[in-house]
């Protein structure tokens, strides 16, 4: 009888982990192309940006189970994705890469995000000017006015869910946001 009931305590284990890997499956499913896109914003390198998504979701998943549900999910997982942007911009092996990679490739990836719509040639390289101008403001801007910037612009992150990403208060992301947007403002008067 004990061994009967061994044998149901490890099927129900069993099934309670694959529930458990098919619930995180969801969860990267959803979210994986939200990180990967603040990645490749944050990092203007494709092969960084995918390190960077994977290296997040595996650091989710072997968290999965301490995972309270105290902040959104999305924004715990932005946490992890700033954080583990943080830590590639500061190794000497992605500066290196950073300056060899800063070239028309990476500025022709932003070109992606620009809806084509029906736009005549004049008009597409005129929006790939904005966009270029936008990426050369980005470069010049302090690494927690960028992160903002992206995190608002790009992935619709109120202030509140940015303070939970970064650990930055809610009125230093106001501050950071303001003076970004006024730099980008600044940039884009100047091009006129």
């Amino acid at each position: 009888m004990e061994r009967a009931g061994d044998l149901g305590l490890a099927a129900s284990s069993l099934q309670k982990d694959v529930a458990a890997v098919e619930d995180f499956e969801a969860v990267v499913r959803a979210h994986r192309p939200r990180v990967f896109r603040f990645a490749l914003a944050s990092l203007r390198d494709r092969d960084a940006a995918e390190s960077v998504t994977q290296d997040c979701f595996f650091k989710a998943y072997k968290a999965w189970g301490q995972f309270r549900g105290d902040a959104n999910l999305q924004t715990w997982l932005m946490q992890i994705a700033v954080n583990l942007i943080r830590d590639a911009t500061r190794t000497r092996r992605f500066q290196f890469w950073k300056r060899v990679h800063a070239s028309a490739e990476a500025m022709n990836q932003a070109s992606d995000w620009i809806p084509d719509a029906g736009m005549s040639p004049e008009e597409r390289v005129a929006a790939q000017e904005h966009v270029d101008a936008i990426w050369s403001v980005l470069d010049d801007l302090s690494e927690r006015q960028r992160t903002v910037f992206l995190l608002h612009f790009m992935e619709e992150m109120s202030a509140a869910e940015i303070e939970a990403a970064t650990g930055i208060t809610r009125a230093a992301v106001k501050v950071h946001l303001f003076r970004a947007i006024h730099a980008v403002r600044k940039k884009l008067e100047k091009r006129k």
